[in-house]
């Protein structure tokens, strides 16, 4: 029976500005339309634009970061431990760096602009042209942690020199 205990869980949330500010925009807009169009079809439009508003934020905020006893998941995707390599963990100024003028190209990305730290994962599959995944995090020396923690736990587990086989 395989373990499913989260050793780490982040949910990349909007922050409550973009709420404010979008909020805003709409209500922006709902006062330009309130003198140009008759009032119900202001609301009805107004109602309209709040309800996309609340999905969209919603979805885009909704990625999650997750790192259980076996996987991790980031976003929609997710990879097995065990083909993790060392986690570094980014301060703003990294982050940038690496996200652009560093960039390659074949890197996974779970980026949000409003979150200025992450963490660089190297992916060690042969198979695999990914060469690291880079995420954002609010709290990227947990998320390293719990990330390197259970990496080096699922190598031990899967190391023919400790008689173990993998799962």
């Amino acid at each position: 029976m395989h373990r499913q205990t989260s050793g780490y869980h982040e949910r990349l949330r909007v922050p409550p500005r973009w709420w404010i500010q979008w909020t805003l925009m709409v209500a922006s807009f709902w006062v330009a339309m309130i003198v140009a169009v008759p009032e119900a079809l202001a609301w009805g439009i107004t109602t309209i634009l709040m309800v996309l508003l609340t999905a969209l934020l919603h979805a885009y905020g909704s990625a999650r970061i997750v790192v259980t006893d076996e996987w991790l998941h980031a976003g929609r995707a997710r990879i097995q431990l065990h083909y993790l390599g060392p986690t570094q963990v980014l301060d703003a100024p990294d982050m940038r760096s690496i996200a652009g003028p560093e960039a390659n190209a074949r890197a996974y990305l779970l980026l949000r602009p409003y979150i200025r730290t992450g963490v660089r994962i190297a992916i060690e599959d042969p198979n695999d042209p990914t060469p690291y995944w880079l995420v954002s995090s609010r709290r990227p020396t947990l998320l390293a942690a719990a990330l390197n923690a259970a990496a080096s736990d699922t190598k031990a587990m899967t190391d023919p020199e400790h008689g173990a086989k993998p799962h």
